[in-house]
């Protein structure tokens, strides 16, 4: 479910239905590529690519507006103890993004206008399915975060940027995805709750996150040069979260739109940077009531027709400021961060989630570049979908977890991560890292578990 423009830029190629033929079309570009790569020769540390500049074609390119690229991500988990199943496994997941994003200043004389593509491809396991959580009610976040949303190829962006008034003003149009551009967040860690934008982590049924895309339109205005405003409109179609519709471009099973308003000042202090957000955003679409009927009782213990809503709402904030540099140098430093969100307690699981942590980038003379992370995060679950699970259960006179028939009751999901990022090239990033989940999707009854991961991030 995660989202994040970590997942990078992406080209314009035939739809790829299997992974095994993406990875065939990366292995003969790679034979190719890495051939006529002098300029910047194939595996060179000091390269932004692994495939080197091809013999000076890539830098050309890029002057001239097209700028293509293809990024792998691969997370691991294994379960080193506790959780619901304490038989050891390992579990492997991994995305590939593929893409362009074009100039169309330089292309075609449009000014201030570009244009990006971006085919995504998801495949593997995750950890926290079947070890880490009661497979009845799951965990609220995940160990590996690119992990979601189905093992298949997705047209992940198609939109069209224009800016106005000395840039000021941009309109953004085409499909892509709300946490694309509001709430967003660095996605270093591995643990879903501390990596992107948030909000479609626990909403997910109407905000979507990388790598689903929809029709949208995000309009932006800088108020001055630290503070800008925006407002978008994202259709709401949950027929694009199947697997079948990667490609979808028609507005077929469309309920709704999603209204989202954001605030973002991004101020320097002492020199520093820093980012504070906080946005608002509302559903059209009819929605559904967690625990009650239209009488206002308990739908699980009468007649199992839960009230609809006409709307759903929810908020977030993010706080992050660079404070500490080092020598002077503010690319080396600490930075901290906070990310809450709070949701409709008629119609969310997740009635709100908070998130405090930080970064320190240089811990090392010797190793600039490396960075480590520390931040844990607290998901609560509505009282009203605990009350609903409680009677349901009660309807159908099951009391004993162990039964499989139970619903568990769910409360609060705490996940913490400790990482150290090694930056081995400037394409090749590894984070191997340790994660603590107490409570596995806020079932009590389930042990505290203990997860070894390994985050690597490469740049072709």
């Amino acid at each position: 479910m995660s989202d994040y423009p970590r997942r990078s830029a992406a080209i314009a190629v035939p739809v790829l239905p299997r992974l095994q033929t993406i990875n065939g079309v990366c292995g003969l570009l790679a034979l190719g590529l890495a051939t006529c790569a002098q300029a910047a020769p194939a595996f060179d540390a000091d390269s932004p690519w692994m495939l080197g500049d091809w013999n000076g074609k890539r830098s050309e390119l890029a002057q001239q507006g097209y700028d293509f690229k293809l990024d792998y991500t691969s997370e691991t988990g294994s379960n080193l103890h506790g959780g619901y199943n304490h038989d050891k496994a390992v579990r492997y997941s991994d995305q590939w993004a593929l893409g362009a994003h074009l100039d169309l200043q330089k292309i075609l004389g449009w000014h201030d206008a570009e244009f990006q593509l971006t085919v995504s491809n998801r495949n593997g396991d995750n950890i926290s399915n079947d070890r880490v959580g009661d497979p009845r009610t799951g965990t609220l976040s995940s160990s590996q975060e690119v992990w979601g949303r189905g093992s298949v190829t997705r047209l992940t962006q198609m939109w069209y940027q224009q800016k106005f008034l000395d840039q000021a003003l941009s309109l953004k149009l085409g499909r892509f995805n709300q946490g694309e551009d509001f709430g967003t967040f660095p996605c270093d860690f591995q643990n879903l709750a501390l990596c992107g934008s948030q909000v479609g982590n626990w909403d997910g049924g109407i905000v979507y996150n990388w790598p689903i895309s929809q029709w949208a339109m995000r309009v932006k205005y800088q108020l001055t040069p630290e503070v800008f405003a925006q407002i978008g409109v994202f259709e709401q179609n949950p027929s694009n979260l199947e697997n079948d519709n990667g490609f979808k471009l028609s507005g077929s099973g469309t309920q709704g739109a999603v209204l989202p308003v954001e605030l973002v000042w991004a101020p320097k202090v002492a020199g520093l940077p820093g980012e504070y957000r906080a946005g608002y955003y509302y559903s059209t679409a009819d929605s559904q009531d967690v625990y009650k009927n239209s009488n206002g009782q308990s739908a699980a213990a009468t007649d199992g027709a839960y009230r609809s809503a006409s709307s759903k709402h929810g908020m977030w904030l993010n706080l992050r400021q660079q404070v500490t540099a080092v020598d002077g140098d503010s690319s080396r430093g600490l930075s901290l961060f906070v990310n809450g969100t709070m949701h409709d307690k008629k119609t969310n699981r997740v009635d709100n989630y908070v998130a405090l942590g930080g970064f320190y980038k240089g811990p090392l003379d010797a190793r600039p570049q490396d960075d480590i992370g520390l931040a844990v995060a607290r998901i609560h679950v509505n009282p009203a979908y605990r009350k609903n699970s409680d009677a349901q259960n009660r309807a159908a006179a099951v009391y004993d977890y162990s039964d499989p028939a139970f619903m568990p009751l769910q409360d609060t999901e705490y996940n913490a991560e400790l990482y150290y990022g090694v930056h081995l090239t400037n394409w090749l990033t590894v984070r191997p890292n340790l994660q603590f989940i107490r409570h596995p999707g806020g079932v009590d009854k389930v042990d505290d578990a203990l997860v070894a991961g390994l985050k690597i991030q490469s740049s072709f």
